[in-house]
């Protein structure tokens, strides 16, 4: 075995020591949520302003870590920079805020400066800290303890452990928040208008739909065997049934037909209101892409009608659209 080989070798065993004292810094996380978090979700939810994350050093960019995701989740956020906040930047807290304020000792000077502000406006402090007898810790009005028994770098000495515990306990913070404000998938898409994630919110369905003379449409009434030629005309793989007033009564499928010309033998006479799928899934005009996906997913089907409040049917989006303009 050659001397690289032993370094490998040896290398792969600290990285998955490395991993596993993270890990169980973030395990041991569990037993130290009480009521500091429920506490720390009505202080936020209840409050009128915003939160802001404040941290130096690796906690700094810890924070903000966490004030990116509580604001791309639904509680707006704004990172502060200690440093910064004693010239001038500290104009950014208001009475209507909340503060988070990470610190593993609990004793950066930095931080320490901002409390008299913190507490002349009478702010609600929470404080991650990995000392729970610091100056900061008795200070905070909620208490996160996101101590490490030993940090993952072998010096002891480079924030590993200690970071993760503390983004974690923010992630935490996070998705609860936004599990109590009900905030949905479609709300998190309107904060990510970019990149693949912002490919659902980019479009309506409105503006994939097929419509006009392409669609395939036709009334309830109509033969069966016609049925079918409107499918192949149309090329869609379905038929829109309505009555005579124009509302969407059913759908049929190229499914439908082949399961109704293995049941029945004589098909000239069928009427299609009698074979067609009632109450078919619908979605509406106005609805971002992602909703008519959702169906799709959700009912393992391939095309959902679209209809106005009336139940008039205006066009259907077929999954090629959405796989088309990138949203599936």
């Amino acid at each position: 075995m050659t001397t690289l080989e032993l370094n490998l070798n040896s290398l792969t065993e600290l990285a998955k020591s490395v991993l596993d004292i993270e890990a169980d810094s973030i395990i041991k996380l569990k037993d130290r949520i009480n009521g500091n978090l429920t506490s720390a979700v009505e202080t936020i939810i209840n409050g009128k302003g915003r939160v802001i994350v404040t941290g130096m050093g690796k906690s700094g960019h810890i924070g903000r870590k966490i004030a990116a995701t509580l604001s791309s989740t639904g509680t707006p956020a704004y990172f502060l920079h200690p440093a910064e906040s004693t010239h001038g930047d500290s104009g950014v807290i208001t009475r209507q805020d909340v503060v988070i304020a990470l610190s593993n000792s609990g004793e950066t000077l930095e931080l320490l400066n901002l409390l008299p502000l913190i507490k002349r406006f009478d702010v609600p402090l929470i404080a991650f800290v990995g000392n729970t007898n610091s100056t900061l810790a008795k200070r905070a009005d909620i208490v996160f303890d996101v101590s490490v028994e030993k940090e993952a770098c072998p010096l002891g000495k480079a924030p590993t452990a200690s970071t993760t515990a503390a983004l974690a306990m923010g992630d935490a913070l996070a998705i609860c928040l936004l599990h109590q404000r009900g905030f949905s998938a479609e709300d998190f898409l309107l904060f990510h208008p970019s990149g693949s994630l912002g490919k659902g919110v980019l479009y309506t369905v409105e503006d994939l739909m097929i419509k006009g003379d392409e669609l395939p449409i036709a009334n309830e009434n109509e033969k069966f065997l016609d049925i079918i030629n409107v499918i192949s005309e149309k090329k869609l793989g379905c038929v829109i049934l309505t009555d005579s007033d124009g509302k969407m009564t059913g759908l049929v499928t190229d499914g439908d037909i082949r399961r109704i010309l293995m049941k029945h033998l004589d098909v000239e006479k069928l009427i299609t209101k009698d074979i067609m799928t009632r109450n078919p899934k619908t979605v509406p005009a106005k609805a971002l892409a992602v909703k008519a996906l959702a169906i799709m997913e959700k009912h393992s089907i391939t095309s959902v009608a679209v209809c106005d409040k009336d139940k008039k049917p205006v066009g259907i989006i077929h999954i090629h659209n959405l796989l088309k303009a990138g949203v599936a």
